[in-house]
């Protein structure tokens, strides 16, 4: 896979990926200096090219002259993941895409979760958008750092949580009010996807619909943008309640 930019391969270098090399247009070498002194002491090839190559090897014009190829991302186990959460006595915060299709609302969505504490951002296995290099450089880095676990089934995902004690709230138009939910303990917010939001036996599966209130005369909000607006809340109140 092949990934392009200085913030996501910046990440990757830090978060230690398997960066298999990194190629940097011949004429930006200067402007990379510290990339390229990081990449050494992790012992990651570098090598120059013209931006005619990178062009072609990425097949993104929008490269910012360096690339990276990287082994596939790696997902991790959902299951074994809230294992290790639970044995820490942290209350659970669990992010469920159902059905983001579009790269830069999943790249997006990543960001907002990583920055937000989310521990697992769950995606489904078919009719969905993996993390391919789109989503990592969108992400700005986020992927090098949030789990993302793959799933056959989001709806059996969910009756699977639920029979854990973790209590999974739907977003949709329909929800109540989310300023006057209780988002603490543990918890798993879902995201509809772009066109049609939740399907309906996701919606029906879930302990709870909650909604953004819509003040204009727009009724609905970009995948991402929901996303971030709905974890944030979620953030305030854990915060509020630790004080």
């Amino acid at each position: 896979m092949i990934i392009s930019g200085k913030n996501s391969i910046t990440e990757a270098i830090r978060a230690g990926s398997n960066i298999e090399r990194i190629v940097i247009d011949k004429a930006k070498s200067k402007v990379y200096s510290a990339l390229i002194a990081a990449a050494a002491q992790k012992g990651i090839k570098v090598s120059f090219a013209e931006a005619i190559v990178l062009d072609k090897q990425s097949g993104d014009k929008n490269n910012r002259g360096i690339i990276a190829k990287l082994g596939e991302f790696v997902y991790i186990d959902l299951f074994d993941k809230i294992a290790q959460i639970k044995d820490k006595n942290i209350p659970l915060f669990l992010l469920i895409l159902d059905g983001i299709e579009d790269p830069h609302n999943l790249g997006a969505i990543l960001r907002v979760a990583e920055c937000a504490g989310v521990q697992v951002a769950v995606i489904a296995k078919d009719r969905a958008c993996p993390v391919n290099a789109t989503v990592i450089k969108v992400s700005a880095g986020a992927t090098e750092h949030i789990n993302v676990a793959k799933v056959t089934n989001i709806n059996q995902t969910i009756r699977t949580l639920k029979e854990r004690n973790v209590f999974v709230y739907g977003t949709d138009m329909q929800g109540e009010d989310i300023y006057s939910t209780d988002l603490s303990g543990d918890i798993a917010i879902v995201i509809g996807s772009e066109g049609k939001g939740l399907h309906q036996l996701t919606g029906q599966l879930c302990d709870k619909l909650i909604a953004l209130p819509m003040l204009g005369k727009i009724n609905s909000l970009n995948a991402s943008v929901a996303a971030g607006a709905v974890l944030y809340e979620a953030v305030r109140q854990r915060l509020q309640e630790r004080k």
